[in-house]
């Protein structure tokens, strides 16, 4: 038994499975053997037995050995860094890289002292070679040559450190953070759209912000109902039609009269929510978009304009036509499934072929794959017009987009990308003090094995689709680079899951290459649990760190002061994880765990311990002359102290060289969640976050940014004023932009 559970822990390190980790207390947590086995069986290894146990150590040890070549090397560029390859003992090899340009670099052989071993019978050496130093940046192809055998390899060469960070190093940045489905105007067909972001964009430039971050704009199902949660999509690859604003599509100029009329009579609807108190329906918005862009997309294009629509389905490759292929299919199981419904009351679920069945359909649904290609299309551009809208205005990074953590079980990528993603596990977090029993955030995880096999092909197009037109790219949880939290499935809590370590070298790399080739800044959410050395390593490849206000704190647990926050960041009062801040001064983190039983202490300790946090903060605010003195205490006290001043902070210090934040961060903003803590099957992030209460007002005149912004001097009939409820709890700009928009600054790197 003590040999078979010795196998078993060795088995689970040699794959780069924990079999220990420290928890939030700093107590040491052993993972057990029901976990070890399932997460080692979700990675393809055998563990029923100690001979099939043996077997698998024996395969992982000598598998690199019957490779001529490693199926990806990613180095960085000019590190002198050296690939082996393993060849019949005394027989000659030769290496040579392709660069994508066509350029041959020869490589040169190094000395290599590792003993040869017999692998299947065959005595085997291992040779060294060195990388020329002067590889340029970009996706190369290394071949190795030896007797009679050939082989290619992925050779990634990555910035030793992303370069575009520099430009941020002279002055701190300001910004909008915003939730694109909650920033309304007139013409928005009841959610926000990508017309709205250009407008949000230019109000924003002329008040001198840099930036505007929004939520993942990743695509959710192809017909309704969609999905609550941004941060659960179906693609991480592919845009939410659900934003395109559809009278900016040039083909709608060339609508015959009957089918104007049609749209105008599918946005009469939808339109009137823009101006109602009720929850935003991203369903029946969503309805009618469709219906309207089916009547849009059926006018014939101009040449020019089919042109362009066929050098876009080119770049895109495979990938567009596979998701487009999903979305047909999905629409069509959809369809069936509702008629199966309506004949016998019941509600099957959709049922897909497996992907690879599924190519012969791609001919008889051709029309409807088209379809789907087509709005990826004109998400595209005008995507394209809102980064073109804010660089014109003056932005100096123009639109960050954010890049959830995964995806939807059930959506394309499970679909479409199977063969990189592990099975029968969820990728979640441990236990923490904001979330006692852990989170499952039901997302299928990179496979680290079979992702690296097929040279990152996948994360690789990810990335550059998410930063075509993007000054920057904040990626949620960026700490999963490095390991993430599986969850097998089946079990009765997150904490029964353990670390899988993935190679942060190669993913963080390949991160850095595809944002400098864009010209776009890196933000990492590197919040949560994590190794010591993990914030250092990302500052030392260029990419900025996330700082909020709330947790940021001293050695003594004091809160920390401003002149002390980390440089080269982005700092916000807030996230999309946390309520409002009149909710979090209210205590509502805390009343909303309990109400979803995620509380290991009574209530009122917890209250306790937030008011004890909430008054530290308030008090180093005070401290600083930013709150008038406040005799009265609690939480209506603290909102009310923290709402009754707020002296712009332009003036003081503020080392964080982004800060960003939203309306709802201002304390006498709403209190309601708009997440939960835990996302699971039972509590999907997103539900309240995403159905938020969206003002209707709005005002002819540009309104200033949120106190605080470099320049707040212009005012409006509507000012920026205590709201006194959630109705009122809004931004108002421009065009009638409402709701969910704040401001902040990035925090400057530490020069070379």
């Amino acid at each position: 038994m003590a040999d078979a559970v010795g196998l078993l822990r060795g088995l689970a390190e040699q794959h780069q499975v924990a079999t220990s980790y420290a928890g939030w207390d700093g107590t040491r947590q052993e993972v057990s053997a029901e976990t070890l086995r399932s997460v080692l069986g979700a990675l393809g290894v055998p563990t029923d037995s100690a001979e099939a146990m043996r077997a698998a150590l024996a395969e992982a040890e000598t598998g690199p050995w019957r490779r001529l070549l490693p199926p990806v090397a990613v180095v960085r560029q000019g590190a002198g860094a050296t690939v082996d390859a393993h060849v019949p003992h005394g027989t000659a090899v030769t290496l040579w890289v392709t660069a994508e340009d066509g350029t041959e670099y020869a490589t040169e052989q190094a000395e290599n002292w590792v003993e040869p071993r017999r692998v299947d019978g065959v005595l085997t050496g291992r040779a060294s070679f060195l990388l020329p130093p002067d590889l340029p940046l970009g996706w190369h192809t290394l071949h190795a040559r030896n007797e009679d055998r050939s082989a290619e390899a992925v050779l990634v060469v990555t910035p030793d450190r992303l370069a575009t960070t520099g430009r941020l190093s002279d002055r701190q940045r300001w910004g909008l953070m915003a939730q694109l489905y909650s920033v309304r105007s007139r013409r928005s067909w009841g959610i926000g759209d990508f017309a709205d972001l250009a407008d949000l964009a230019a109000v924003g430039a002329g008040e001198g912000a840099s930036f505007v971050l929004v939520n993942p704009l990743h695509a959710s199902g192809p017909v309704p109902p969609l999905e609550d949660s941004p941060y659960l999509p179906s693609t991480r690859r592919f845009v939410n039609p659900l934003y395109l604003r559809i009278e900016d599509i040039p083909e709608y100029g060339y609508l015959p009269a009957e089918d104007r009329a049609r749209v105008e009579e599918l946005a009469r609807g939808p339109r009137s929510a823009n101006s109602s108190e009720a929850l935003l329906d991203r369903d029946a918005s969503y309805a009618a978009k469709l219906a309207a862009l089916d009547l849009v997309w059926r006018v014939p294009r101009s040449p020019a304009r089919e042109q362009a629509y066929a050098r876009f389905c080119a770049g895109a490759g495979q990938g567009l036509a596979d998701f487009a292929l999903w979305s047909a299919l999905t629409e069509r199981a959809a369809s069936s499934a509702a008629e199966a419904s309506a004949a016998d009351g019941a509600s099957p679920a959709p049922e897909l072929p497996a992907p690879a069945e599924a190519g012969r359909l791609r001919e008889e649904h051709a029309e409807r794959i088209d379809f789907y290609r087509w709005l990826q299309w004109v998400c595209d551009e005008q995507l394209e017009a809102a980064q073109r809208t804010a660089l014109a205005g003056g932005m100096e990074i123009g639109l960050l987009h954010d890049l959830a953590v995964g995806v939807r079980p059930d959506g394309a990528d499970a679909w479409t990308l199977s063969e990189v993603l592990a099975g029968g596990v969820s990728v979640g977090a441990p236990p923490d003090m904001f979330n006692q029993q852990g989170q499952n955030w039901s997302q299928p995880p990179w496979h680290p094995t079979r992702l690296a096999e097929s040279g990152y092909a996948a994360y690789r197009d990810m990335l550059r689709t998410i930063l075509r037109h993007a000054g920057g790219i904040r990626v949620d949880h960026i700490l999963g680079l490095f390991r993430l939290w599986w969850i097998p499935e089946g079990s009765s809590s997150p904490a029964e899951g353990t670390y899988v370590h993935y190679d942060h070298e190669a993913l963080v790399g390949i991160l850095a290459l595809e944002a400098q080739r864009a010209g776009a800044i890196v933000i990492g959410e590197d919040l949560g649990t994590f190794e010591p050395w993990v914030r250092d390593y990302l500052a030392e490849r260029g990419v900025f760190g996330t700082s909020i206000l709330w947790f940021e704190y001293d050695a003594a647990g004091a809160p920390l002061a401003p002149e002390k926050y980390r440089q080269a960041c982005l700092t916000s009062v807030n996230t999309h994880d946390l309520p409002p801040t009149a909710g979090y001064l209210a205590g509502e983190h805390v009343r909303l765990r309990e109400s979803l039983g995620l509380l290991e202490r009574p209530v009122e300790e917890e209250l306790e311990a937030a008011r004890a946090e909430i008054s530290g903060v308030l008090d180093l605010a005070r401290e600083r002359g930013l709150l008038p003195p406040s005799p009265r205490t609690g939480p209506r006290a603290a909102r009310t102290s923290s709402t009754s001043s707020r002296p712009s902070t332009s003036s003081r210090p503020w080392p964080p060289r982004a800060c960003s934040a939203s309306p709802s961060s201002t304390p006498s903003g709403t209190a309601a969640p708009r997440t939960s803590p835990a996302r699971t099957a039972n509590t999907p992030t997103g539900a309240s976050r995403s159905r938020d209460q969206t003002g209707p007002r709005s005002c002819s005149r540009t309104c200033p940014p949120p106190h605080g912004s470099p320049r707040s001097s212009r005012r409006c009939a509507r000012r920026w004023t205590a709201p006194t409820g959630p109705e009122d709890d809004e931004h108002h700009g421009c065009g009638g932009l409402s709701r969910r928009v704040g401001f902040g600054k990035i925090a400057r790197p530490v020069p070379d």
